[in-house]
């Protein structure tokens, strides 16, 4: 099993940009389907991306597609969050997740493995 940590969050202005990094522990970290999460206080964790074992497939929630990036380093064992133009509505604690398989599942209860999470706060 992985542990993961995340990283790049921070204090932006709305239009910014910011790269969120999850490294991840262990030698499976290619056989993970990895995604990203989201919660913004009172709300429920959302779907955020996901990303393949190979980097090869992806998954975006309707609301950051065309924004967001995911991407994976299989040889770093880091996967990765590109967010652009972001926006206030994006404000959350952003979570890296992993699950074994190989679908890009939407759904929280999918993911075994979390990571502790990265704030993200973008001012208007």
């Amino acid at each position: 099993q992985v542990q993961l940590v995340e990283s790049g969050g921070g204090l932006v202005q709305a239009g910014a940009s910011l790269r969120l990094s999850c490294a991840a522990s262990g030698r499976t970290f290619s056989t993970y389907t990895m995604a990203w999460f989201r919660q913004a206080p009172g709300k429920e964790r959302e779907f955020v991306a996901a990303v393949g074992r190979s980097g090869g497939t992806t998954s975006y929630a309707d609301s950051v597609k065309g924004r967001f990036t995911i991407s994976r380093d299989n040889a770093q064992n880091t996967v990765y969050l590109q967010m652009n133009l972001l926006k206030p509505e994006d404000t959350a604690v952003y979570y890296c997740a992993a699950r074994a398989g190989t679908l890009l599942l939407r759904g929280y209860d999918s993911y075994d493995t979390w990571g502790q999470g990265t704030q993200v706060t973008v001012s208007s």
